[in-house]
């Protein structure tokens, strides 16, 4: 699909603990830098995103992050014909980081500013690669604080949420349990690694929500079973234990989002289904939805894992979509911690 040319966009990413930076070209496809510094390190010690460290350092290295995107692009700011920026949801600290950065540049330089949803970025990540998803789809959006089923009609929006977890995110019953079980930040990652040596029938876990015909989801009880299993285990777990139980776990969530997922698809008459956020990145959810894709002849869209997780490549293809439906924001743009992507169908 040839897409009309547009901006140059220059996009930030602040929302949480990464900063990133990228640099989109005018055919709204073509990545000439996408830039990513991560705090894994300032916060692996605390077990989680300590907001205040995270706001601290994003402010530190704003300016060489700018730097290194533009440097690797070959652009300078003088040839950057608009702004895009996370403006939420996200830690109200981080995102006033790279949100205000922006706006200086943007009332220096004389361009133009749009703020983009950091889940409608995700959405727009399965776009960067090089062969798009044709519309309509099914999108399963599943990171550390949200996990979503939605409806993507046409690009940019607006879109139909048909599902969403009702309390926890699969991503933060990920983290949450990694912790449990000692195993630093990011957990997620630490489970999937131990998983793939294990055996997943060794310590079964309940399914969530069993017995409900519906497009919703529920992790906090799972959360709170792989809390009374590792009670009555004794605590600490090492080696084979350790791995098979964090086998059993991430099964049981995988099965869920793909029991979820294949369903929405067949209620919504598509055979299309594009996988989001950090979460997507895992493997054993991305083995499994394109082994089931094929058996229920749905085609199965994978960002590349550096397009999961938190980027602003993904902030740049959004803010340019943002841009070519006429979205122009004033320097009245403000932070918004949390709001939703759709109206609930």
């Amino acid at each position: 699909m040839v897409e009309p040319v547009g901006p140059r966009v220059l996009a930030f990413e602040s929302s949480c603990d990464e900063l990133a930076v990228a640099v989109l070209e005018p055919d709204g496809h073509t990545l000439g830098a996408s830039v990513v510094h991560s705090q894994i390190d300032l916060h692996a010690r605390y077990g989680g995103v300590v907001p205040e460290i995270a706001s601290r350092d994003h402010v530190r290295r704003l300016d060489d992050v700018l730097d290194t995107a533009l440097e690797q692009s070959g652009q300078t700011l003088e040839t950057v014909d608009a702004f895009a920026v996370t403006q939420g949801p996200g830690l109200v600290g981080c995102l006033l980081c790279g949100l205000e950065y922006v706006k200086g540049l943007a009332v220096g330089l004389g361009r133009p500013l749009v703020g983009v949803h950091h889940l409608e970025a995700h959405l727009a990540a399965a776009d960067l690669e090089e062969v798009m998803p044709e519309l309509p789809y099914v999108a399963l959006l599943v990171s550390g604080g949200h996990t979503h089923l939605i409806r993507v009609e046409q690009r940019g929006g607006p879109h139909a949420l048909i599902g969403a977890t009702r309390d926890d995110a699969a991503g933060e019953a990920f983290d949450k349990t990694a912790k449990l079980l000692g195993l630093g930040y990011p957990g997620g990652v630490a489970i999937d690694r131990l998983a793939a040596e294990g055996d997943a029938g060794r310590f079964p876990f309940p399914a969530p929500m069993p017995g409900k015909d519906n497009l919703d989801f529920s992790f906090s009880g799972l959360k709170t079973a792989a809390q009374r299993q590792l009670r009555d285990l004794g605590g600490a777990l090492e080696g084979q234990d350790l791995a098979d139980f964090c086998a059993g776990f991430q099964r049981t969530i995988v099965d869920n989002l793909l029991k979820k997922s294949f369903r929405a698809c067949r209620r919504e008459g598509l055979s299309r289904l594009v996988l989001a956020g950090g979460v997507a990145a895992n493997s054993e959810l991305r083995e499994r939805a394109l082994e089931r894709g094929r058996r229920e002849q749905v085609e199965v869209f994978l960002p590349s894992r550096k397009f999961c997780t938190d980027n602003a490549a993904m902030v740049a293809r959004a803010g340019w979509l943002r841009w070519m439906a006429g979205a122009r924001d004033t320097l009245d743009l403000a932070a918004r911690p949390s709001w939703p992507i759709a109206e609930r169908r």
